[in-house]
């Protein structure tokens, strides 16, 4: 009897010990678990993404203001001025010519800027001439142009009129609206009556067409009275003043 209890109770503890595992675990809601153990289940929590900070707007700038339109006449006033000579150049120029501190060349540079303008051209050379009523007058020397450069320059003229003695020596030619260095060889009409002079210097007024030149001289010797005439500009040397 004792024996056949003991076989029944092997029998029992090896039908349990067959049991598939997943018979024996329990699934449990963490909520129920939390309502059993008599606390409050748990919220799930939700985040909300960090808020984006927009970029702050640039400071405003006005528009840049649009550059002043130039003239016509605005134009052409700065091109004549670069291809003009300053006073202080043409000054410098001269005493290259005469020497540096001559009297009164100063001056008479500054007169002949505030009656003609800024020159485009001067010419630095010598003359020498002789006259009993009837005179000549033979010269060379070197054309300094802004645009065109440099380029030696021959001159020689008659004067008539009330005119005695020789003189002879340096002579400094400002040239205006010389726009092509061929247009200085012709004649250039000349009253060398109408002369301004200080210091010892004295300037007259020639011309041909548009061109107008402004022969300044310090000469060795004298010249007496006014007298008319021209002087003719070649690019090699005359004999024949005419």
């Amino acid at each position: 009897m004792v024996t056949g209890m003991m076989r029944i109770g092997a029998l029992a503890a090896m039908g349990l010990a067959t049991v598939p595992a997943f018979a024996q675990v329990e699934t449990i809601d963490p909520n129920q678990a939390a309502t059993r153990a008599g606390r409050a289940p748990a919220q799930s929590v939700q985040t909300e993404p960090a808020p984006v900070s927009e970029p702050e707007p640039a400071p405003y700038a006005p528009p840049a203001a649009a550059p002043a339109a130039v003239s016509t006449e605005q134009q052409a006033a700065q091109a004549s001025e670069q291809g003009t000579y300053q006073e202080n150049d043409v000054l410098a120029a001269a005493e290259g010519v005469f020497g540096k501190g001559a009297e009164g060349l100063a001056k008479i540079i500054e007169k002949t800027f505030k009656q003609y303008g800024r020159p485009n051209g001067y010419i630095a050379g010598r003359e020498a001439g002789a006259a009993v009523a009837v005179g000549v007058r033979y010269g060379s020397g070197t054309l300094f142009h802004k645009v065109e450069g440099q380029r030696p320059v021959y001159w020689t003229g008659p004067s008539l009129g009330l005119d005695l003695g020789a003189n002879g020596g340096k002579t400094f030619v400002l040239v205006y609206k010389l726009y092509d260095t061929q247009d200085l060889f012709h004649r250039f009409g000349a009253v060398e009556g109408n002369v301004f002079v200080i210091g010892g210097f004295a300037a007259s007024y020639m011309r041909y067409k548009d061109v107008v030149l402004v022969p300044i001289r310090l000469g060795v010797g004298w010249r007496l009275g006014a007298n008319v005439g021209y002087m003719r500009f070649s690019e090699k040397s005359r004999w024949l003043p005419f």
